[in-house]
């Protein structure tokens, strides 16, 4: 049988081609794998199983659509051709027909209950929050994002890198060029690379609680196959395994405000044992939840 993980093998080196981003770095863990790409199409590497799932079921409903539109295409043409009036010089006069009435509502209806059953399980495998290896509170502010470690007891904030946050203005200068090198990055991930970013470990169950502290805001990372809306007064959770290290980018996706195509998201995932290096320097280098920046407690006691 003709399996979706088969058929995602098949569509995976097409897509790869379109969606991954060649770089040179010196550890799997600093290679930049989800980022969009000038002029690309389709998506980018689905690294988690959720966005492999997603992948699946674009790939096989793009070909139920197909489908449809020739066979629709296919029966106008030979209406057209069969029952012109040159070709058909006395017309039918009945105005009913049962069994074609019968056959174009049970058809569509059909269509839609394949689409259904195929669909519905991607949709409730995403909104079953399983129990978390890393839990991650994520609050969206205008115009930036605010992280707690919850189980690790510190927080910090991310801003792009070129915000005035960061003593930028929101243009590419010599300034902020180098502190993208500085920060590891090169110009062509300005609007993308953020000052501070979430560090994962790979082969991991992370579970976020996502909140917004003014207006409504939306997580995403492409290449996870997950978003989700930051509403103020409300976390909601996602959840995602990221099967490949690297470095992976997003942005809000929500219109928050004149700024918000200037609050990215940074994600790097990485091996478990950088992970507990990066956890021991990360409690030194933030503050601690007691200590954190007011905006911060105050998104944390909501």
């Amino acid at each position: 049988m003709f399996s979706k993980s088969k058929f995602f093998s098949l569509l995976a080196p097409a897509l790869s081609l379109f969606g991954a981003k060649a770089a040179f770095a010196q550890s799997a863990s600093d290679e930049i794998v989800g980022a969009p790409v000038d002029g690309a199409i389709g998506f980018q590497p689905a690294v988690t199983e959720l966005m492999q799932e997603i992948v699946w079921l674009n790939g096989f409903l793009t070909i139920l659509c197909f489908v449809i539109v020739a066979f629709v295409a296919a029966l106008m043409l030979w209406v057209i051709i069969r029952h012109n009036a040159k070709a058909n010089k006395t017309p039918a006069t009945f105005s009913h027909n049962t069994p074609i009435e019968i056959a174009w509502t049970l058809i569509p209806i059909l269509i839609l209950v394949v689409i259904g059953a195929f669909s519905l399980p991607v949709l409730w495998k995403q909104q079953e929050i399983p129990d978390g290896d890393v839990y991650i509170k994520v609050t969206g502010y205008q115009w930036y994002w605010g992280y707690e470690y919850v189980d690790e007891g510190f927080a910090f904030d991310s801003y792009m890198i070129g915000q005035p946050a960061t003593g930028g203005n929101y243009m590419l200068t010599e300034e902020t060029e180098q502190q993208l090198v500085d920060a590891g990055y090169s110009r062509d991930e300005w609007l993308l690379a953020t000052d501070t970013q979430i560090v994962v470990p790979v082969n991991k169950t992370i579970v976020m609680g996502v909140t917004g502290a003014d207006v409504i805001h939306s997580w995403t990372i492409p290449a996870f196959g997950v978003k989700q809306d930051a509403v103020p007064g409300r976390v909601a959770e996602l959840w995602f395994k990221a099967e490949r290290e690297g470095i992976y980018f997003g942005q809000c996706s929500e219109l928050c405000g004149k700024d918000h195509a200037y609050m990215p998201i940074t994600v790097k995932v990485v091996s478990q044992e950088e992970y507990d290096a990066w956890l021991l320097e990360a409690k030194e280098d933030y503050a601690s939840v007691e200590v954190a920046p007011a905006a911060v407690q105050i998104a944390l006691a909501n």
